[in-house]
């Protein structure tokens, strides 16, 4: 087990540092910052100013590494809106995504699992069609269109909910929804997966030969053996709403990371984008790292492999 959590450790360093390394190659792209930071009559000195005070007068090589060791030290830079570090702003913003994808994971996992186990015990059955209706219909739905149909539903024609800020529980209901219908669809679909090719496996005909309780063999027995694929697609449906929330958010007006990143691709605030973009990359690293450790708990064949 040490040394598959080492490898995982050592993949998740080198995967933010190749992220770390896209986004500085992204901004180093972007040209010169100054023709949309200074007004068009600014003069050639506080140009050249301009570009000092941000450190990029100098060779790429060098600015590279001043990036990753301020990276490292968690010094992102400089907003160029705001003009105040971009990691206090980024960390401001967290609590409400993590909030939003948290409630829309608890949604979706709610619904999926009873109606994915349903399905599958009840193969072919009315359950089972409406299922896979509701999974279809989930998946093939984008989260801003279904967003608007529920607010044109249950903020202007039924008046029972907000449709945007943060003000109370109220207020996270709709973009919960919206953003946990997908997330819903996905778990569903693989929860019946999962379940039917445990039930038709041996060791469920004998445990059911024993006059075991349905039941306890579907929930027991077959369920626990189905969990691996199950919690593997909840980890990386987690990372998928970090990154899917910044539709919602500016649907609902909800004010997480991605409202704030799409502000600051309107600013042109490049340093608050690549912070956000980077904060995203290492909370999507650490839930991966964490569900293959699940998994591997789960499962030892894992960890051999």
């Amino acid at each position: 087990m040490t040394a598959y959590v080492a490898r995982r450790l050592l993949m998740l360093a080198l995967t933010l540092l190749g992220v770390t390394t896209l986004l500085f190659l992204l901004r180093s792209q972007l040209g010169d910052p100054t023709l949309f930071l200074l007004p068009p009559d600014a003069s050639e000195q506080a140009r050249v100013e301009l570009l000092r005070r941000l450190g990029l007068d100098r060779p790429l090589a060098e600015q590279y590494l001043a990036f990753i060791g301020h990276a490292l030290r968690g010094d992102l830079g400089l907003s160029w809106r705001y003009n105040q570090p971009v990691l206090p702003l980024v960390l401001e913003a967290l609590p409400a995504t993590l909030m939003l994808a948290g409630a829309a994971l608890g949604l979706g996992l709610a619904c999926a699992i009873p109606l994915g186990v349903a399905a599958a015990v009840r193969r072919d059955s009315w359950v089972d069609t409406v299922a896979s209706f509701v999974a279809v219909t989930g998946q093939a739905m984008p989260v801003y269109w279904s967003g608007l149909l529920l607010i044109l539903l249950f903020s202007s024609t039924l008046r029972l909910l907000p449709s945007m800020g943060a003000e109370g529980w109220a207020a996270l209901i709709l973009p919960a929804a919206t953003l946990g219908l997908n997330t819903m669809a996905r778990i569903m679909r693989i929860t019946r997966s999962a379940m039917l090719d445990v039930l038709g496996q041996d060791f469920v005909r004998m445990v059911r030969a024993k006059g075991l309780p349905e039941t306890v063999v579907v929930i027991r027995h077959a369920l626990r053996n189905a969990a691996v694929p199950i919690v593997a697609l909840v980890g990386l449906q987690l990372g998928s709403l970090l990154g899917g929330a910044v539709l919602v958010e500016t649907v609902f007006a909800w004010p997480g990371v991605g409202r704030v990143a799409v502000n600051a691709v309107y600013a042109r605030d490049f340093p608050l984008v690549q912070a956000v973009a980077l904060v995203v990359t290492v909370l999507f690293s650490v839930i991966n790292l964490a569900v293959d450790l699940i998994a591997a708990s789960l499962n030892p064949q894992i960890r051999l492999e």
